[in-house]
């Protein structure tokens, strides 16, 4: 099994969790204008195009309560989405992104502020296309995390593209990599926002992380 087991209930749990009212709450250019600390949250790092905003809406079962954009480098601020339990926070791609080398510096400033900042941050959860694995843009992401000390997790996108085989072979060589990585949780999810694989252990992950914050 690729991805780690959870009971019936955690799983309802989990839906539970994500199922009731969602809403856009802030957008923040700078750490100056992050707002208020409230509840909970986890956040969504990962290469530009990755697949965050579509992941979000799988989670939420909303079909564009984030936007979603084929040309990488289109979110360029740290987009806050509010529910009762929980905020979920769909951070600027790193990595290649079309926009001026000033406004790319500026995102990655926002990124470095937000998570040493902020004490409601429970998880980071980092996706990387299922396809391709880890790439060199990833490490300093990784490296930052770690630095941080922000507990962080790999999420496997696109996970339906790839046959079985592939699959199992990138979560193996992940879990390889994310070894010595102190901050990072040992656990590979695999999912696909198209076909809706893994989002209920997703969704299960995240209702645990609550639980024991709670």
């Amino acid at each position: 099994m690729i991805n780690p087991s959870f009971t019936t209930k955690e799983i309802e749990t989990g839906r539970l969790l994500f199922a009731g009212e969602w809403r856009f709450v802030f957008a923040a250019a700078s750490v100056a204008g992050l707002p208020p600390e409230k509840g909970i949250e986890i956040a969504f790092a990962g290469r530009s195009n990755v697949g965050k905003s579509s992941l979000i809406n799988a989670l939420t079962g909303r079909k564009a309560l984030a936007r979603t954009s084929h040309t990488p480098g289109r979110t360029q601020e740290l987009i806050f989405f509010e529910s009762r339990a929980l905020t979920l926070v769909d951070m600027p791609g790193y990595g290649y992104a079309v926009a001026p080398k000033q406004k790319v510096k500026a995102w990655t400033a926002l990124i470095h502020g937000f998570l040493k900042s902020r004490a409601a941050l429970a998880r980071v959860y980092v996706l990387i296309d299922a396809r391709h694995g880890l790439k060199e843009a990833d490490t300093p992401a990784l490296d930052l995390l770690g630095q941080a000390a922000v507990s962080h997790q790999v999420v496997l996108t696109k996970a339906d593209q790839i046959n079985p085989a592939e699959l199992e072979a990138r979560v193996d060589d992940v879990k390889a990599a994310l070894a010595q990585r102190a901050a990072a949780f040992p656990d590979i999810i695999a999912t696909s926002s198209r076909s809706g694989a893994g989002i209920p252990e997703l969704r299960a992950a995240v209702a645990r992380l609550v639980a024991e914050r709670s």
